[in-house]
């Protein structure tokens, strides 16, 4: 599908954008149109945001720029390249903070947020879960946040310009204080692993980093952004068959409803929204969808 329209002609925003790896087959595997970031040998507990951490502690930001930091899976999970990124880019009007660039429109539609998605791949992530959205957005109810297709960002794939990553920064360094700290019960349930499967994957930290600018994005109405097509991009195999994609845009709608309006209207939205999700999770993927928060692959 084609992405959206151009904005507003104006000279085009610079976008530098970064693609991390971590060894030499990653290196390989970048994109030539990205600037490398090395993240060799450095600190895997805490994957992409230590370089992008380094990054934007040691680098000076140009403030009418946009700054991304990509994976080196990137290209294999939204199916675009660096070329396409920015021509995006170079269409985004001045007052745009964050571009994003984000998969699994699927996975947004059919969880109520992005950490009852990140729960129900890992279960254990539940409770520091709520802990870091409670740092992080102090008066932020999880069980009542809805993030929809406005504002759910996956893996990181976004642009920002420096005083969104700066805002991004701050929240995130109080989550990396308290891992590096390890001594409390927050800081440590941040690093436990998490389990995929039967195997012990990355600490649970990483995955509420990941889940960041989600959070922002959706509790903090000030930051203009702009989504390239989400239709246009990756779904997850798991959830997503062609006859379900009608089922997926009517609960991103019912998801948008909700989350303009307060009290008893968007309770009654939400209510609807799980009845009709559950129905879809039943027809097209046999398996519940509620009850958890996590990141597939």
């Amino acid at each position: 599908m084609p992405v959206s329209p151009p904005q507003t002609p104006q000279p085009a925003a610079k976008a530098n954008v970064y693609q991390i790896f971590y060894n030499e087959e990653t290196w390989q595997a970048l994109d030539p149109g990205l600037i490398p970031l090395d993240n060799t040998g450095q600190r895997p507990d805490w994957c992409e945001y230590w370089p992008i951490r380094n990054f934007l502690l040691g680098q000076p930001l140009n403030e009418g720029e946009f700054y991304g930091f990509l994976s080196p899976k990137f290209g294999d999970k939204t199916g675009l390249s660096a070329r396409q990124v920015q021509a995006f880019a170079a269409t985004t009007a001045a007052e745009v903070d964050v571009i994003s660039f984000s998969p699994w429109f699927d996975h947004s539609a059919l969880f109520q947020n992005v950490f009852e998605q990140g729960a129900h791949f890992h279960p254990e992530v539940a409770w520091a879960f709520r802990a870091g959205v409670d740092l992080a957005a102090p008066g932020t109810d999880l069980a009542n946040l809805i993030t929809d297709s406005r504002n759910a960002i996956f893996c990181n794939y976004f642009l920002a310009r420096p005083a969104f990553w700066r805002h991004w920064l701050a929240k995130a360094e109080m989550i990396f204080a308290l891992a590096e700290k390890d001594d409390t019960p927050l800081g440590q349930q941040l690093n436990a692993a998490c389990t995929y499967g039967n195997v012990k994957s990355f600490p649970i930290k990483v995955f509420f980093i990941e889940r960041l600018a989600s959070l922002l994005l959706a509790t903090e109405r000030q930051w203009q952004t702009r989504f390239y097509e989400p239709l246009a991009l990756s779904f997850d195999r798991f959830f997503y068959s062609g006859k379900a994609l009608k089922d997926l845009l009517t609960l991103n709608v019912i998801k948008q409803q909700a989350a303009d309006q307060q009290g008893e209207e968007r309770q009654r939205l939400l209510q609807i929204w799980r009845q009709t999700r559950d129905a879809v999770a039943r027809q097209h993927i046999n398996t519940p969808c509620s009850g958890g928060s996590g990141e597939p692959g």
